[in-house]
């Protein structure tokens, strides 16, 4: 059974959206801009006659086959994966395409319109508003501070501390430094050979 471009392109039309189908190669491509301004190409792709679903972005972060801080990049596209639901991140070594792709199979089962509304808005909602600009910023410094939301959380729990308990903040800070240094052992000065 499976699922038709036509039926995708039925999904699409609710959405205003401009697209075109590309039925030789199974797939209809979308054109949007997030939020950010950014363009954003998503490939909708139909395998197998129909039977796997596959909704991506691809080239959605240029430069990292020889960036200086690819290893940051990719560890933090490996997290954002860990921390979403369904999005995947998939690089190509040979020419450094980056993707952000949700797939699976759908085999005998139709792709309904809930199905796939769920997947189109959260890949441009979490690629778009979210992970690219936090890739940019791991480009640009090599850091990646995690979820902007629970970076904000932990500013304003750090405020309120300050706050309500003056003192406080040194003394947790002082506790962080020594619970780091607990449990490391000196270096050796030298080393003593002992007999066997």
């Amino acid at each position: 059974m499976g699922t038709t471009l036509d039926q995708i392109s039925t999904y699409l039309d609710p959405l205003d959206l401009t697209y075109q189908i590309q039925p030789e190669n199974a797939r209809i491509l979308v054109r949007l801009t997030t939020e950010h301004d950014e363009p954003l190409l998503v490939v909708i792709q139909l395998d197998e006659g129909g039977r796997f679903f596959k909704l991506f972005a691809p080239e959605v972060l240029a430069g990292v086959k020889d960036h200086h801080h690819k290893t940051a990049i990719l560890q933090t596209m490996l997290s954002i994966s860990w921390e979403t639901k369904m999005l995947q991140w998939e690089y190509d070594p040979a020419d450094g395409e980056i993707r952000a792709i949700i797939e699976f199979p759908l085999e005998d089962s139709t792709l309904t319109e809930e199905q796939f509304i769920r997947c189109f808005d959260g890949l441009v909602e979490i690629v778009g508003s979210w992970a690219l600009p936090r890739l940019h910023e791991v480009m640009r410094t090599g850091v990646d501070l995690g979820d902007p939301d629970d970076l904000m959380m932990g500013e304003q729990l750090l405020l309120t501390i300050q706050e309500e308990s003056p003192g406080m903040l040194a003394l947790l800070e002082r506790a962080m430094e020594a619970r780091k240094h607990r449990g490391q052992f000196p270096k050796p000065v030298h080393q003593v050979d002992l007999p066997h």
